[in-house]
């Protein structure tokens, strides 16, 4: 499990099948074989640790259903390692498990922030909720006036300068992954369409 914080920025520095070689001297401090990282909020397993950073295997399945198909040496990716069960919390529960490959639509200055505008697929779209959450290339971001098959965020100057947003521009596709929390209430609406959701329903899956 991971928390849309990212740790650093990593430089891909070789693809060769499966194998993804990333350059993060940083990540190096804490990381050993069989650990996951977050690759652009894709969870992967480290097959081996370099000199200056690390080496994942990716599934073809996972290149093709993310943008990490796209990858080439020298593109920048957001990373981030596992949480600790005996870490602080921050930003919200994100498991790796990308749903889909979106695209950036805008992006506008107001003040010190910036508001992004993202169009999401369905099996992301249908989990959007006015200030519910979404990770975006792995980042934990607030979701704003969705609508339809859109939405946006608002963006802190850190965030910039701290992820791969920086690089991005409209028409760029990025990895998003729902808010796993939407995603199970809608799964028990579904499933219990005609009662609707009630505390017995709630108690009976474990939320109450």
């Amino acid at each position: 499990m991971f928390t849309g914080l990212i740790e650093d920025i990593g430089v891909v520095s070789r693809r060769s099948g499966s194998d993804l070689a990333i350059l993060s001297k940083k990540l190096l401090d804490d990381l050993k074989e069989g650990d996951s990282v977050a690759v652009n909020g894709a969870c992967l397993t480290v097959a081996a640790l370099t000199a200056d950073g690390f080496v994942v295997q990716v599934s073809q399945e996972s290149y093709a259903r993310t943008t990490l198909g796209a990858l080439k040496p020298g593109h920048a990716v957001n990373l981030e390692r596992a949480m600790r069960a005996d870490g602080r919390f921050g930003g919200h529960f994100v498991l790796g498990h990308v749903d889909g490959v979106g695209r950036v639509l805008s992006v506008k200055n107001q003040g010190e922030f910036a508001v992004w505008t993202f169009q999401a697929p369905d099996d992301v779209a249908q989990y959007l909720a006015p200030k519910g959450s979404v990770a975006i290339d792995g980042i934990s971001l607030t979701v704003v006036n969705p609508e339809k098959d859109t939405f946006g965020v608002a963006v802190i100057p850190v965030t910039i300068k701290h992820t791969t947003l920086s690089l991005r521009r409209p028409g760029d596709s990025v990895n998003m992954e729902a808010d796993v929390i939407g995603k199970h209430v809608r799964h028990f609406m579904k499933n219990d369409a005609r009662q609707g959701i009630t505390p017995e329903l709630l108690a009976r899956n474990g939320f109450l």
